[in-house]
């Protein structure tokens, strides 16, 4: 059999260092005792499963965003644009989604083991990639959220508080007694929503009035929180299970399972035209999975360890366990609006 190899389709076209890529088409031949090679961003990238129409490849080290293209012998298949994300900075231990603020800097954690003392807590990413640390002395700092007038408001596990970081990094208290601590979000009306993992989400008034807004199963990890349309609050919270709920909890408390089917779901964010990315698996498939306001889940960014996301202009941060990403999107977040 002679001809070059012909792409169909590649799932999914963007990815992370080590992610799958599902490839279909045709003429993916052995030339001789050589089987056909993969070049993404002119790096090979290695080859899990090979077959004369289905090829599983791994997104490689050192790869740039650009075309696949398979190769058999001498001949060559067309390519097919794939986006890799860049990696911005390291040696991070991320739980959650990072944080933008107004500016464009980045805010991510070295959140350690519960009760693990770190040298620094948060890092800021400024706006040329340069990450500098931004707060010490804070125990196991899980989730970040900015309120309308720049604050970080970061929830610490290890002992159930949530505080405020000004602009300077200066930390003050602001709340206590909040549980596992975990997933932080704000309303419209500048209300905060606090997921406490062992089963609870809080919501605190600006005023400082407590809440209980709703209650979950418990997680094993922890809950996140993302608002969405129709200001819906949207909630995940791995279990023990692979084939994990997504919840959303209505304005009066009401909960109803939004989605079921992902493993280990975890950070959230909302589009512009309202499709929900989620770090999950889908049918054992790792990455960021989108789900359309109707329900209709896929795998649109390939790459295992993704815990959180967040968008930022036309591009989205992926927060994996021990870094921080940049990956060039099509379409830009959603704004906090009623």
């Amino acid at each position: 059999m002679t001809g070059k190899p012909n792409i169909r389709e590649i799932h999914p076209t963007a990815g992370i260092a080590g992610g799958d890529i599902m490839i279909r088409g045709a003429g993916f031949r052995f030339v001789g005792d050589i089987r056909p090679r993969v070049e993404l961003g002119g790096v090979d990238a290695p080859l899990v499963i090979s077959s004369e129409d289905f090829m599983v490849a791994k997104v490689p080290e050192g790869a740039i965003s650009g075309d696949l293209l398979i190769h058999a012998g001498a001949d060559s298949s067309d390519g097919w644009p794939f986006e890799v994300a860049v990696n911005i900075a390291d040696n991070l231990h991320p739980v959650a989604n990072p944080a933008v603020d107004p500016l464009g800097n980045v805010f991510t954690t070295f959140s350690g083991q519960r009760g693990q003392k770190v040298p620094v807590s948060i890092y800021k990413v400024d706006l040329n990639y340069n990450v500098h640390p931004f707060v010490r002395d804070l125990m196991n700092p899980t989730g970040l959220a900015f309120d309308r007038a720049g604050q970080l408001h970061v929830s610490l596990r290890n002992d159930g508080s949530i505080v405020r970081i000004n602009a300077q990094g200066v930390v003050t208290p602001f709340v206590e007694g909040m549980g596992i601590a975990t997933g932080l979000a704000f309303d419209t009306q500048e209300n905060l929503y606090v997921g406490d993992r062992s089963g609870t989400i809080f919501k605190i008034a600006p005023d400082g009035s407590i809440f209980v807004f709703a209650t979950l199963e418990p997680s094993v990890a922890a809950y996140h929180l993302a608002f969405g349309p129709q200001g819906y609050l949207y909630v995940t919270g791995p279990t023990t299970s692979s084939f994990d709920c997504m919840y959303r909890i209505s304005r009066h408390g009401q909960v109803e399972v939004f989605f079921r089917g992902l493993g280990r779901p975890q950070g959230m964010a909302f589009d512009e035209d309202g499709n929900l990315y989620v770090a999950a698996s889908l049918s054992g498939r790792k990455g960021v999975v989108r789900i359309t306001p109707d329900g209709k889940a896929e795998l649109v960014i390939s790459g295992a360890g993704i815990v959180g996301l967040a968008f930022m202009g036309r591009a989205l941060l992926l927060a994996t366990s021990n870094s921080l990403y940049y990956l060039n999107w099509t379409c830009r977040g959603r704004a906090l609006l009623e």
